[in-house]
């Protein structure tokens, strides 16, 4: 790989999938808490994106919001379910960006299993209020940035190329396939 990383003493790039991808989609998400939620996907067009926090993360990597049915988002995903979260848990560290699809259902069951009373800001008529929707993003592929040691290490690690004239960075990034 011709990047940054040439100079880099030590490996910086790792793929992963499976169990090991499921564990750093729930920690690198856990860890942002909220993302930018991107619809309308297309070359050479600017996509839509909003800020929102999944409710939950589930054991397969699913991730569940409530959203209101006259939404833009909702419009949106029911011509094209496509979708793209991009999380940033803190400043040099914990990046993530996941593509993959959406579905729509009014689920009673998963409305109330998701339900949070803040909720009742945007469902004024509370967790029976018709114009709430589940959206489920299921993941299909996606590209995260990290730390391999955490950023007390890293920052030594930085600091010591910088006095020494090296690139030490103890990042590591990779394609996330679930």
């Amino acid at each position: 790989m011709d990047s940054i990383n040439k100079q880099q003493p030590e490996d910086n790039f790792k793929n992963l999938a499976g169990e090991e991808a499921l564990d750093k989609i729930k920690e690198l998400a856990e860890a942002a808490g909220s993302c930018f939620f991107c619809t309308q996907i297309q070359t050479g067009k600017p996509f839509d994106t909003r800020p929102m926090a999944p409710e939950v993360i589930d054991d397969e990597g699913n991730f569940w919001f409530l959203s209101a049915d006259d939404s833009h988002k909702n419009k949106e995903l029911e011509t094209d379910p496509a979708a793209q979260l991009l999380f940033q848990g803190g400043r040099y560290t914990d990046f993530l960006s996941l593509y993959g699809n959406c579905t729509i259902s009014k689920d009673k069951q998963k409305i109330d299993e998701l339900w949070d009373p803040m909720m009742k800001t945007w469902f004024t008529e509370g967790k029976d209020d018709p114009r709430i929707t589940v959206i489920k993003f299921t993941p299909t592929q996606g590209y995260y940035w990290d730390t391999k040691h955490g950023m007390a290490v890293a920052l030594l690690k930085r600091a010591y190329g910088a006095i020494k004239g090296e690139t030490y960075d103890d990042s590591v990034e990779g394609n996330i396939k679930p």
